[in-house]
């Protein structure tokens, strides 16, 4: 049982050593729910954060030990245990590890138990993406490991290149100019090449996850997308038909 990782850039003091390299923030998302954990996982990939997912105890506490997540947003109720005794086991594993607790329980001795046991924090279904983000976030920032900028890297598939902080987008080192939510479309299939997103993790990570509109939009912004990027150019916005888009640098 390893308690004092070195691979662990920071203390529950909150503080990192200025020589630790700057890496993508771990989390784990422990849910039952396919669609939820889809959901989850991939608004966190869109705000740059390294995910895993897991639907039960039993690997949880596996990827827990191979993946040595930083944070882990975790359902109380799974098919095999309930989330109590996956946090015991987390701590057991990794001390420092944040949790957020998902439950529909909000009853104050619910909460008083998942505290005791050492959850962090806690959001009750229903809830929105925003406040899960919202909660790790301030989790992580108590921390120490709140997730830096990226010091102006770009964002780079084959010869696509953004910019996030310039909000600039360019290919073969032509500009391509955007709208404010194609540009959020494109950031989304960037941090996420070569995976298939269905037209509802798109409009979930896009448009919000309370967006009531259809996927008639996506298929719309997609369009827009596919006018500036790949006109005239091979083509990198693929339709997986029945399922969504991805994007590739190269031809399948």
């Amino acid at each position: 049982m390893d308690t004092h990782s070195t691979d662990h850039p920071r203390d529950r003091s909150g503080s990192a050593p200025a020589s630790c390299p700057v890496r993508p923030v771990r989390v784990l998302v422990v849910e039952d729910e396919p669609d939820l954990a889809e959901v989850l996982s991939g608004a966190l990939r869109y705000e740059g954060f390294q995910v895993r997912t897991a639907g039960d105890a039993a690997t949880a506490l596996a990827l827990a030990r191979e993946f040595r997540p930083d944070a882990v947003v975790l359902d109380w109720m799974l098919p095999d245990a309930d989330g109590l005794q996956v946090l015991r086991g987390l701590r057991a594993e990794r001390a420092a590890v944040c949790v957020l607790f998902l439950t529909a329980r909000d009853a104050v001795e619910d909460r008083i138990a998942g505290i005791t046991a050492g959850a962090d924090d806690y959001v009750t279904k229903p809830f929105s993406l925003q406040e899960v983000l919202a909660r790790l976030r301030g989790l992580l920032r108590r921390a120490g490991m709140a997730r830096q900028p990226d010091d102006g890297e770009p964002i780079v598939v084959g010869d696509l290149v953004m910019h996030e902080e310039a909000r600039e987008v360019t290919r073969g080192g032509q500009v391509v100019e955007l709208s404010r939510t194609e540009f959020e479309l494109l950031r989304f299939l960037m941090r996420n090449p070569r995976r298939v997103l269905s037209k509802a993790q798109i409009l979930d990570s896009v448009w919000s996850y309370d967006f009531g509109g259809r996927a008639h939009v996506v298929e719309l912004y997609v369009s827009y997308l596919r006018k500036k990027i790949d006109a005239g150019r091979t083509p990198m916005i693929h339709t997986v038909r029945g399922v969504g888009y991805v994007l590739r640098a190269e031809p399948r």
